[in-house]
């Protein structure tokens, strides 16, 4: 079933606002809405209120456990598992990335993002980024 609108959604997690501002003023566009959250509950809330083409969460926000991503990722994927997930973080290991594609992730990226290739990897997800 096609969509009726062309605009696509992202939904971007993360507890930095650094971040969360960057990455939404760099994909908000015409053709893009972007929705933030800096935590667990809100990014939950918008999930039951939006369709997303795309979530960007990070994997540590400033909860105990250190893993609020990876538990987001599990939520979305339990019940929107055709929603894009990139998953990001500055205290990845080989465990922690193979947990997150083992959850359903589509992408994995340690901190500092390469931006051009984050963009790419949207683009080829069918999501209209600027240059």
């Amino acid at each position: 079933m096609q969509s009726t609108s062309a605009l696509k959604r992202i939904l971007i997690v993360d507890d930095e606002p650094t971040i969360l501002l960057t990455l939404s003023y760099a994909l908000q566009s015409s053709e893009v809405e972007v929705i933030t959250a800096s935590r667990l509950e809100p990014a939950e809330e918008a999930l039951k209120r939006y369709h997303f083409d795309l979530v960007i969460v990070d994997i540590r926000m400033s909860g105990v456990l250190g893993i609020e991503g990876l538990e987001l990722l599990s939520y979305i994927k339990r019940h929107w598992p055709h929603i894009e997930v990139i998953v990001m973080t500055a205290y990845g290991s080989d465990e922690i990335k193979k947990d997150a594609f083992e959850r359903g992730a589509s992408c994995y990226y340690s901190k500092p993002i390469d931006i051009d290739e984050l963009f790419a990897q949207i683009r080829r997800m069918g999501i209209p980024v600027k240059q």
